[in-house]
């Protein structure tokens, strides 16, 4: 699987990597999604069911070599390459988009939903009764996720464990949001605002030989509380991987109709027209975060107007869904050649 790429194709994976590093970060959209419609979703999963008891022991005993070929590691290495660079990259120009240019950013995310519902239903033939009720538990699910409201921050670290794992469903299931999730659980800032930030100070300081961190009590908290995410997240990305690729086995057509929900039902998230509603004191004073932004709370969903600029968003929608076609295009080019 490994030794049939080209440089080409490990350049593509770089590139898929940041453009699941990209959805990750943005609250409603799933990295899952862009793994599901380039092609290389079964792979990812493949990948991480075989972080196991056996690859544990070949790292134990040395056997590096065997152990990154048992875990797939060039596919795996070359994705979270593409994510980590994402993160300090990619995602950071989404972030001024979002500030700038919501509505239109809003509208490609719906546009590729819209292009990977296309995607997902288009080869699947297999309709039945239990496909159909899968569908609709996973629409179901989707769409009452979008609407709750969303909890208060919570610092208990076996709380932050759990988020970890919840939140990195969006990596292994197509259609759930990571942010989405961690706002509904009232973390969203903790964890990938402050916490980040905490990291990213303390990386400064080492450079700079500036030590006094190690004694500021708020700094190791937020440490603390970042590197337990982190271990949640690795959990739940080996755990659900394993049950995914278990269901996906045994179960591929249940499986496939009620991912295909989930993704319908987080179509009410991306919907492009909405108003942001920020958290505020019983005052109604804005509450800020550690760089001074605003927290978002949820979104107020409206139907729009028929003017230029609802134009120009269902443009950018046509724009989303041409993103996926083409994904699918060269994810079934792919397919081809390594086949």
């Amino acid at each position: 699987m490994q030794s049939t790429r080209t440089l080409k194709d490990k350049l593509f994976l770089v590139i898929k990597g940041l453009g699941m590093g990209a959805a990750n970060k943005v609250p409603g959209v799933s990295g899952g999604v862009v793994a599901f419609v380039a092609g290389f979703y079964e792979e990812f999963i493949y990948s991480l069911q075989k972080v196991n008891g056996k690859a544990f022991k070949l790292l134990i005993n040395g056997r590096f070599k065997s152990f990154y070929r048992y875990i797939n590691g060039r596919f795996i290495s070359l994705l979270f390459l593409g994510m980590i660079v994402s993160y300090f990259s990619v995602s950071k120009i989404l972030d001024y988009l979002i500030v700038h240019y919501e509505l239109y950013v809003w509208s490609v995310f719906f546009g590729m939903i819209i292009g990977s519902i296309y995607y997902i239903g288009k080869d699947f033939d297999d309709w039945c009764n239990k496909t159909i009720i899968s569908v609709c538990i996973g629409i179901i699910v989707g769409l009452s996720i979008s609407f709750l409201d969303p909890a208060t921050e919570n610092d208990n670290l076996w709380f932050v464990f759990f988020c970890g794992m919840i939140s990195i469903t969006g990596m292994t299931l197509p259609g759930f949001s990571g942010s989405f999730i961690l706002i509904l659980l009232g973390n969203y800032v903790l964890l990938l605002v402050d916490s980040v930030n905490a990291l990213y100070d303390t990386i400064f300081d080492v450079f700079t030989g500036d030590f006094s961190f190690a004694s500021n009590p708020e700094r190791i908290r937020m440490l603390k509380v970042l590197g337990v995410f982190t271990l949640g997240s690795v959990a739940g990305l080996v755990t659900f991987s394993h049950i995914i690729n278990y269901v996906l086995k045994h179960y591929r057509n249940i499986t496939l109709s009620l991912l295909m929900g989930f993704i319908i039902g987080s179509l009410g998230v991306v919907w492009p027209w909405k108003e942001t509603i920020y958290k505020t004191t019983k005052s109604g004073a804005l509450i800020l975060d550690s760089r001074g932004e605003k927290i978002i709370e949820n979104y107020s969903r409206y139907m729009p107007q028929m003017q230029n600029e609802t134009y120009i968003a269902i443009a950018y929608i046509l724009l989303g869904i041409l993103i996926v076609l083409a994904l699918e295009w060269y994810g079934k080019k792919t397919r081809k050649i390594n086949g």
